[in-house]
């Protein structure tokens, strides 16, 4: 089912563009934007291409229909085509080295490979979801350990849990977040 063009404008306004300062930094822009800067610089890319999604965003999770509490993550979305491509060439040499037997992953890292490989076709890249060899020969220090550093108190979002995902570029996003809102609007319409 697709959704009205209203719905899509309204996923685009209240998602990511002119959306305000997200639930979990209610109150303490100076901060909101402290750490979206500090992410930003980590990755070389603009300050504008950095987002909290999810339940920290809104105060609520409309998938799991939850609000946000201190058990809950804080989601950030990155959208940069230059670093999703530099991750893509490190993942592609990667996967050439399971190709020719360099590499090997157990069954249940190749399943949660597969799932990995589900996203990044989808112009997102979940690097959680990749090998534990791979996470240590290439992410360790570039996205774990600084996503772990921003993590618990060590920052200013407070002490949550904060992890990060990667998206080519804003087509991929949106495109992600609508077919998302489209399949919940039609189990809220059936």
């Amino acid at each position: 089912m697709q959704l009205p063009q209203d719905r899509i404008e309204f996923i685009r306004k209240y998602f990511f563009h002119g959306t305000g300062t997200p639930y979990v930094f209610k109150n303490k822009e100076n901060e909101y934007f402290d750490f979206r800067n500090k992410i930003s610089k980590q990755f070389n890319i603009n300050f504008h291409e950095v987002f909290i999604v999810g339940s920290a965003k809104f105060g609520f999770s409309y998938i799991k229909k939850t609000e946000f509490s201190y058990e809950s993550d804080i989601d950030v979305v990155l959208v940069n085509e230059k670093l999703f491509d530099y991750y893509f060439e490190k993942i592609c040499d990667y996967q050439y080295e399971i190709d020719r037997n360099n590499k090997s992953i157990t069954l249940n890292e190749k399943n949660k490979y597969e799932r990995f490989l589900q996203y990044m076709v989808k112009g997102w890249m979940r690097p959680d979801l990749l090998p534990i060899s791979f996470q240590v020969d290439l992410l360790k220090n570039d996205w774990f350990e600084f996503f772990s550093s921003i993590s618990y108190g060590k920052s200013e979002v407070g002490n949550y849990k904060v992890a990060g995902g990667l998206y080519r570029n804003y087509k991929y996003l949106e495109k992600y977040y609508k077919i998302g809102m489209e399949n919940y609007y039609s189990k809220l319409t059936m």
